[in-house]
């Protein structure tokens, strides 16, 4: 694709972001937006790419990552999927979807201007509810990517047994005839709060995107996300290498903030990443870390050091 179709970015003049199009849903007008680093010398040759998919709550901010590809080799892009951060219109409510498969066309998309673009091989890296959307839509399109990186996938709910076994069910079941019912979420802040720079936290971001509180959620996204968390129960069949990372713990006390979130996960069980991991496909390779946040990437620097070198040193036999 022609560089002039980028415009710039929020993250400043080393970035760009392109805009695409997509078909009308429920909600109205739709649009998700690829971003990545704009080149300071002439454009290089690039075969080897990585398209970096977010969270919930969540949108791309993370420039040390896209430095962090790029010095490897891999043309970094990043996708906000529809509905959220700079995706986000203002006649919809933020993340919201009633399948995850309707995000596998921003996947489809991005992808197809990567392809134009000269990209020959292509890492899918999702984290959390992005990594559970990217291993989904991996074992939907078997040729699409040459391999799966996942930080802290969202595999499962992290809630007491009743919740999950028993009103969850019934919610799910709601959310077919009543997708917009209200559904309560209880996370609390704490995670937020270790995370941005205004807070305890180093990172600079948008509040408006990734606010401390999770955004507001319905039966028609939970039911959306239990679908995903079936299929991957039964087994996913994901036949690229997977790479599965994640906190080697889970944060114990949940509170407004403690210190706790800085070295543990303060959103996911880490016990249900690593038991379900193995069941995304055949290649799964699956790397606890210890002293990781929820958000992997976002941790510690000497922990984000060994996080990268787990990523890379896995990726070597393979490119």
């Amino acid at each position: 694709m022609d560089s002039s179709a980028y415009g710039p970015d929020v993250l400043g003049p080393d970035f760009e972001q392109l805009r695409i199009e997509q078909p009308a849903d429920y909600e109205g007008p739709v649009v998700c937006t690829l971003v990545r680093p704009r080149p300071h010398v002439a454009p290089i040759r690039w075969r080897l790419a990585v398209l970096y998919v977010h969270g919930f709550t969540d949108y791309f901010f993370q420039r040390d990552m896209a430095l962090q590809w790029e010095g490897r080799g891999f043309r970094f892009y990043a996708l906000d999927l529809r509905k959220c951060g700079r995706s986000w219109l203002p006649h919809q409510r933020p993340h919201n979807v009633r399948d995850l498969r309707e995000y596998f066309a921003d996947l489809n998309a991005a992808l197809a201007v990567m392809r134009g673009e000269g990209i020959e091989r292509v890492v899918l890296f999702g984290h959390s509810t992005g990594g559970l959307t990217a291993a989904l839509h991996a074992a939907a399109h078997p040729q699409a990517w040459e391999a799966l990186v996942l930080n802290s996938p969202f595999l499962e709910l992290n809630q007491p047994r009743l919740l999950r076994e028993v009103v969850a069910p019934l919610v799910t079941r709601l959310g077919r005839l009543l997708p917009g019912l209200p559904v309560p979420n209880n996370l609390p802040t704490g995670y937020g709060q270790s995370l941005h720079r205004q807070y305890h936290g180093e990172w600079d971001y948008d509040l408006r995107w990734k606010p401390l509180k999770l955004f507001p959620v319905n039966a028609g996204w939970l039911r959306a996300i239990r679908e995903g968390h079936r299929q991957v129960a039964a087994g996913l069949h994901v036949p690229v290498p997977v790479l599965v990372l994640h906190s080697a713990r889970t944060v114990r006390q949940y509170a407004p903030f403690n210190d706790e979130y800085f070295e543990a996960d303060g959103v996911l069980s880490a016990n249900d990443i690593h038991r379900l991991a193995p069941r995304l496909g055949p290649r799964v390779t699956v790397q606890p870390i210890e002293g990781g946040m929820h958000d992997l990437m976002l941790s510690r620097p000497e922990v984000r050091r060994q996080v990268y070198e787990h990523i890379f040193r896995w990726m070597a036999p393979l490119f």
